[in-house]
């Protein structure tokens, strides 16, 4: 019995019972959906210019899609029931998507949701591999809709939180405790301040502070935006942004 049968998969029922077994055309077939699949992935990454782009993301899926396609060649042919080679994939992967992860000199992490997004696309392409073509098509619109749809619902819930951090740029060291007294007057708490060496010999004193809001109109009232942009104003301050 196929994990198909057990599963009661609507799609393959509908495809047929080429989709059920390892034949030519179902070979085909889970190739060629997991190519679409995350070739629509890959694209909102390229689009919104990310580290790993489209062929990245089909690299990924079809390559885990022969790996699960293997695997099930060789449970039916030699009764081998450890996906091994599935279970190798999905470590490779995640060990190569921590490397779109990149590390800015404003203490920033870049590219870790389309680290995830390599390793969601790994497992997509798994388990169309095993035929799963109803599992797989929910998780990738799952995932496509969580790329695309949460970014602006994130963005609005964490400008709308009472803690922030910032990437502060003094003229000079000596501004920082004026920095801190306007904050306080503002209604903001201090929570961390961290030096950035990398900043060392550019002449600027830079920081990472995180910030909490304590006063009730602020958070009532104030956007962090709205609260940086009153922070940008200070004769001290050549540059200011929110860490995201």
């Amino acid at each position: 019995m196929t994990m198909i049968n057990m599963l009661n998969d609507p799609i393959a029922e509908w495809l047929g019972m080429n989709s059920d077994s390892l034949t030519i055309v179902s070979i085909a077939l889970r190739i060629g959906i997991s190519f679409l699949l995350s070739a629509a992935i890959g694209w909102e990454r390229s689009n919104k210019r990310h580290s790993a782009g489209l062929r990245t993301f089909i690299l990924v899926s079809l390559s885990s899609t022969g790996a699960a396609l293997l695997d099930s060649f060789l449970a039916d042919t030699y009764s081998f029931a450890i996906p091994a080679i599935s279970a190798a994939t999905v470590i490779g992967i995640a060990n190569i998507s921590t490397y779109s992860i990149l590390y800015s000199s404003r203490n920033q992490i870049r590219g870790l949701t389309t680290a995830v997004g390599l390793w969601g696309c790994c497992i997509i392409g798994l388990t169309l591999g095993f035929g799963l073509y109803t599992v797989a098509l929910i998780s990738f619109i799952a995932l496509f809709a969580c790329l695309n749809l949460m970014p602006t619902l994130e963005v609005y819930l964490k400008d709308r939180s009472n803690h922030f951090e910032i990437h502060l740029e003094l003229k000079n060291k000596q501004n920082l405790q004026d920095f801190i007294t306007t904050s306080r007057r503002l209604g903001l708490n201090i929570d961390e301040i961290e030096s950035n060496p990398a900043y060392i010999n550019s002449g600027l004193s830079v920081y990472s502070i995180g910030l909490t809001i304590v006063s009730p109109e602020l958070k009532q009232y104030k956007t962090h935006s709205e609260i940086i942009e009153a922070l940008r104003t200070m004769d001290s301050v050549s540059f200011i942004e929110e860490i995201r």
